[in-house]
């Protein structure tokens, strides 16, 4: 151990100092409950059992540990399915998604490219203006992707801000003189890409691949508009079939027993269904966590 490091460790920190340090440690700890707390509450409801739900029991543990919401949920046959559909969709419109973002800003990237400004400008008008709601139905239509898998994964194929972000990116960390040495060994601007650019870029295409995942993973409205058949009905649209066939009208039951155990049922339901359409996801986070920071920062400061 060095004794620069030895000398730190042995600095005394002034009260003013640990003052700081105690106040800034307080209020971070109480935003991440802040933060932390509706999470946890959730996951403690779903295990819970429905009349502790009903009650308010449930603080922070669960009350009467139960899977009865998780039994109900996985035992309709249909979840399975939107299960496998949101996957389907997630894995084939984010692979579609960084491939196009990367062939998008590659070029914009290149100092040397024709118009550059024009076709950035392009692309970024389209952040303000749209075709709107009934044009891109009628596209759609007439391009024959109703009710199939590409009306989920096409439309959104390019994502604006993680183009700039993946643009900026590859502009501020990949040095032109890398791609004048490569020219100069007569390396092809598809091998530069394959080669150099896409190895370097680990940390922003992690980045731009989580936010598509997310985006496929929560699609919703989507797959109401342009999905016709039940069984091509991703994750999202079986979950919300469910909680509307849950939900009751207590004045319509005479017995109150059977009213309270029904709207516990229902209650109960509500926080399963959002911890099992959101613990998928959440799962793969910390894989590309390391990559999240570096990616977005680099890709942003500099434009």
């Amino acid at each position: 151990m060095s004794q620069s490091v030895r000398h730190a460790r042995r600095v005394r920190l002034s009260r003013d100092d640990k003052v700081f340090y105690a106040v800034s440690y307080s209020v971070v700890i109480l935003l991440a409950l802040l933060v932390l707390y509706p999470l946890i509450f959730v996951l403690s409801s779903s295990f819970s059992s429905p009349n502790a739900v009903t009650s308010g029991k449930v603080i922070f543990l669960p009350v009467e540990f139960s899977v009865s919401g998780y039994e109900r949920v996985f035992s309709n046959a249909k979840v399975w399915t939107g299960y496998k559909n949101t996957i389907l969709y997630t894995v084939v419109g984010t692979s579609i998604n960084i491939a196009m973002t990367l062939l998008c800003a590659y070029p914009l990237a290149r100092k040397n490219l024709p118009h550059r400004g024009f076709f950035t400008f392009l692309c970024t008008f389209t952040m303000l203006f749209s075709g709107g709601m009934i044009p891109t139905y009628l596209v759609i239509k007439d391009f024959g992707m109703l009710n199939s898998i590409w009306a989920m994964v096409i439309p959104g194929a390019i994502g604006v801000t993680q183009m700039i972000v993946t643009r900026t990116f590859i502009n501020s960390t990949i040095p032109d003189e890398l791609l004048e040495a490569a020219q100069i060994d007569g390396c092809s601007d598809i091998r530069f890409f394959w080669q150099f650019v896409l190895p370097l870029s680990k940390a922003v295409i992690a980045v731009i691949a989580m936010q598509y995942a997310i985006g496929h993973w929560n699609s919703y409205f989507s797959a109401l508009l342009y999905l016709f058949d039940a069984k091509k009905y991703p994750l999202q649209i079986i979950l919300r079939n469910i909680l509307v066939m849950s939900q009751i009208d207590i004045n319509d039951i005479v017995d109150p027993e059977l009213a309270v155990a029904m709207q516990g049922m229902s209650d109960l339901l509500k926080y399963a269904l959002i911890v099992v359409a959101t613990a998928p996801i959440l799962t793969i986070y910390p894989f590309v966590q390391k990559y999240f920071v570096k990616g977005v920062m680099i890709g942003s400061l500099k434009g």
